[in-house]
């Protein structure tokens, strides 16, 4: 199998250092005359070696990372290790600081490494398997990237060029940065593989392993150390490449269970495997790259993208072989709370004159600062030309962030109640994804487009991208019912899919131009009229009341699968039904706001805390709540560094990744102590460790 692995590998390499912008061929290169000798060693040898090394480092991270979570999902991209590594070089490059390249590849580590600390911190216990690890890893990740987009639009002169790096190419000027870190990537991958036998019995489980007498906690900080600086150092040379250290490892166990070699899963034959395998996927990706694109694309789009549509494919087919582990129980997150009809009315009046208030201070606050008697003369046409000029302007973007985000959180409320996870979000089920997709295709197609053809894209991107979710997480088999977690974990690969295209279609048609793009993509209400707000309103009169009037069979599908079948609830038909309302109401809301995170995670959770967890009242509460929220953050984002703006999405996501952290780091203690009253429950008091059956014993815990 390894000679084979490096068999491809090797033609992989010839027919990659082929390829390029200039004339030189494969004959030219067999001849090596002056110029091909020059065309070799300034581009085409640094690209190549680049790629062996990158491919090779994510591949054995992404190996020790999978057999370090015991999760096949767990990758460099997944643990938020190349979002950490790429927000600290951003940062670096805004403060106008240039490291070499061993101080950037520091840097980086150090960015990478407290990622992953807080990826695996929250998505420790809990339950939820793949899942719970994928949505801690993807909330983190969307957060990171949420302020190294913030940074880099800041700062658009010092971080130019950053956006395609961000995405991963293998563009080298020279050799200096594989030399340098090579020796690093060498001296990670040789302590792993003295770690592999340690890593072979850590595999049995945490108590064999320490009865075995391997140090365990030892062993799995060394390991996450070396993975995280393989990740860095791939980082360093070409940017964060996406998934392909999730896709090699996957690809040897099954190459190695096709073949029937069970030696595979020994980390000594895993590790090296999984290294070439790395470096035959961004090989192979750059090849097909230029191979289809031409030459140039090589320079203009990024390696990365073209891995991440991979990796994404990857990680659908993982998703689909994926059953809920939990059952029927409720996702992680999700809180059964009963209020009070009047405290539920004193949330009501409280949130509405929270709004009110939030509206009003949206129409004086921002690069202009105005009065509320100006307010109040506009209303009535008594302005002078200048005030009415910033009020006409001003209006339409507090109508857009009040309704966008009324919207956003009635779909998130819809996309909890389905996939029964309070941690789930449209965001996370590629709707948004698909949404900005298209609004960004339009864009880019038809850079005058009006407001009818821009909504229609991005409604078009968003019930694509939906439609696509719903029918892998669905199945062929119409026998197998709809698993709430698959739906998430292959909503996660379509959004990571839809992201890279919109990467691809960026770096193809305007490379140097990308602030109209990044600012669109943060959710941002700049420049919006009134005809641009009217079809997010269309689809709130049309959704809302239709969910509101489903709100017994939202509370229903909040349950279980059983019971609503039980009742007579046609399932399959209303979570479809469900999920399409969400979808109109995600792709009106991008058409109007942009791509804004996290108001449907933490409106609809919020909501359920305070007003109780019956959707007749979360779903009014959670549209106020989620109003508040984007318009506050528009404000916000338009006054606090005025004249320059932070989008109202970069805001949110700030916001609400600290929430998320919470929600995981609550059900992971909640879990944890569930786990403990279980192991009590059957201990008979003066019986002793170990002794008396279940039918003998009693409960310590009486009628609760």
């Amino acid at each position: 199998m390894s000679g084979a692995a490096g068999i491809v590998l090797a033609a992989l390499a010839a027919v990659h250092v082929t390829q390029g912008t200039s004339g030189v061929g494969f004959l030219d290169l067999l001849g090596m005359d002056d110029e091909a000798a020059r065309v070799l060693a300034a581009s085409r040898l640094p690209r190549l070696l680049a790629g062996v090394l990158v491919g090779f480092a994510l591949g054995v991270a992404g190996a020790a990372f999978q057999s370090l979570a015991r999760n096949p999902l767990a990758s460099p991209d997944t643990l938020a290790v190349n979002a950490g590594a790429h927000l600290a070089v951003v940062v670096a490059a805004a403060a106008g600081i240039s490291l070499p390249v061993l101080p950037s590849g520091g840097l980086a580590f150090v960015g990478g490494l407290g990622a992953a600390g807080l990826v695996m911190l929250l998505s420790a216990g809990g339950g939820g398997g793949p899942a719970r690890l994928v949505l801690a890893g993807s909330a983190v990740a969307l957060a990171l990237s949420a302020l190294t987009t913030l940074v880099m639009i800041l700062f658009e002169q010092s971080t130019t060029g950053l956006f395609a790096w961000g995405s991963g190419t293998l563009v080298q000027s020279d050799l200096r940065g594989v030399t340098q870190v090579g020796p690093v990537v060498a001296a990670c991958f040789a302590v792993l593989l003295v770690l592999g036998r340690r890593l072979d019995v850590l595999g049995l489980g945490d108590d064999s392993a320490a009865v075995m007498g391997v140090p365990v906690r030892r062993v799995r900080l060394q390991v996450t150390l070396l993975a995280v600086l393989l990740s860095a150092a791939a980082v360093t040379v070409a940017g964060p490449i996406g998934f392909a250290g999730l896709c090699a490892p996957v690809i040897v166990r099954l190459a190695g269970r096709a073949a029937g070699l069970a030696a595979v899963h020994r980390h000594r034959v895993l590790l090296p495997l999984s290294g070439v395998a790395g470096a035959g996927i961004v090989l192979a990706a750059d090849v097909v790259l230029r191979a289809v694109m031409g030459g140039q694309a090589g320079v203009d789009i990024p390696t990365g993208v073209v891995t991440t549509l991979a990796g994404a494919v990857v990680l659908v087919v993982l998703a689909r072989k994926w059953t809920d582990a939990g059952g029927n129980s409720r996702g992680a997150g999700y809180v059964a709370v009963v209020r009070s009809r009047r405290f539920f009315v004193s949330v009501v009046v409280v949130c509405g004159v929270a709004l009110c208030a939030a509206v009003f201070a949206g129409m004086l606050l921002g690069d202009t600062m105005l009065l509320a008697g100006d307010l109040w003369n506009w209303l009535h046409g008594e302005t002078g030309r200048a005030l009415t000029y910033v009020l006409d302007q001003r209006y339409p973007r507090v109508l857009a962030a009040v309704l966008s985000g009324a919207a956003l959180a009635v779909a998130g409320t819809v996309v909890q109640a389905v996939c029964r996870n309070a941690l789930a979000e449209p965001g996370l089920l590629g709707i948004s994804a698909g949404a900005g997709a298209g609004a960004v295709t339009m864009l880019t197609l038809v850079p005058l487009a009006g407001i009818g053809l821009m909504s229609g894209a991005a409604g078009l991107g968003a019930l694509v991208a939906f439609g696509v979710v719903y029918g892998l997480a669905r199945g062929v088999r119409r026998s197998v019912s709809l698993s709430s977690d698959r739906l998430v974990l292959v909503g996660v690969g379509v959004s990571a899919g839809c992201a890279a295209l919109t990467t691809f279609i960026i770096a193809a048609t305007d490379p140097w131009n990308t602030a109209k793009a990044l600012t669109w993509l943060s959710g941002s209400t700049y420049g919006r009229t009134a005809e641009q707000v009217l079809p997010v309103a269309l689809a709130l009169l049309l959704v809302a009341p239709l969910a509101f009037a489903g709100r017994r069979e939202l509370d229903l599908l909040a349950l279980d699968d059983d019971t609503p079948r039980v009742l007579g609830v046609p399932l399959d038909r209303v979570r479809l039904v469900a999920l399409l309302g969400a979808a109109l109401l995600t792709s009106t809301a991008v058409s109007a706001a942009g791509v804004v995170g996290f108001v449907g995670l933490v409106a609809p959770h919020a909501a359920r805390m305070l007003a109780g967890s019956s959707h007749a009242r979360v779903l009014p509460v959670a549209a106020l709540l989620g109003a508040i929220l984007v318009s506050v953050a528009d404000t916000f984002g338009r006054t606090v560094i005025a004249p320059a703006q932070v989008p109202a999405g970069l805001v949110t996501a700030m916001i609400g990744t600290p929430y998320f952290a919470w929600l995981l780091w609550r059900s992971r203690v909640a879990a944890r102590g569930a786990r403990v009253r279980r192991g009590r429950r059957f201990v008979v008091p003066g019986s002793g460790s170990g002794s008396g059956s279940r039918s003998g014993s009693r409960s310590v815990e009486g009628k609760a």
